[in-house]
């Protein structure tokens, strides 16, 4: 059989676990530095030099609460103020207009939601868009392949009787 490199998301116990098998010669792990900024990662902004590996902390905005908003956190916020909330943003100078009125604050409307892939470096997901606002969220599941207990380990957290059924069972 020919040899390869494999890549794959592991907690280090894993990774320890894995680097021990006679057949693989190294188990190296891969995470960008917090330094490292990626244009690509939201908010899209310089001033977090987030990337896939490093991001936050983060906070969700929830309906209701009202934010501190200011030229140094509104990339945060714009997209919902905007897209999702039908608001119109003027930035001039350090001054923010909502609406045309000048404004140091802002009161969401909706709950918002952080998703996740489970494909870690491929997936294309909050970390890449933002916020995700309650009124896109569709559907329900109606399959589960796999269903883990956190709070036991290998293979004792799989919960076999939970897998392969429609979600409703």
């Amino acid at each position: 059989m020919g040899g390869g490199s494999l890549e794959i998301p592991l907690i280090a116990a894993n990774a320890e676990e894995i680097a021990r098998m006679s057949n693989v010669l190294s188990v190296q792990k891969r995470v960008r530095p917090q330094t490292q900024y990626d244009s690509d990662v939201f908010p899209h902004d310089e001033r977090y030099r987030w990337n896939l590996d490093n991001m936050g902390p983060i906070w969700i905005p929830q309906k209701d609460v009202t934010v501190k908003i200011d030229t140094s956190n509104i990339s945060l916020y714009k997209r919902i103020i905007t897209a999702y909330e039908g608001n119109d943003l003027k930035i001039q100078g350090g001054d923010i207009f909502i609406n045309g009125v000048k404004t140091d604050s802002y009161t969401f409307q909706m709950d918002y939601y952080w998703m996740m892939g489970d494909n870690r470096h491929d997936s294309l997901d909050s970390r890449f868009w933002g916020f995700v606002p309650e009124d896109h969220i569709v559907g329900a599941p109606r399959f589960v392949w796999l269903s883990l207990n956190k709070e036991k380990s290998f293979p004792l957290n799989v919960r076999l009787r939970k897998m392969f059924r429609s979600a409703g069972q």
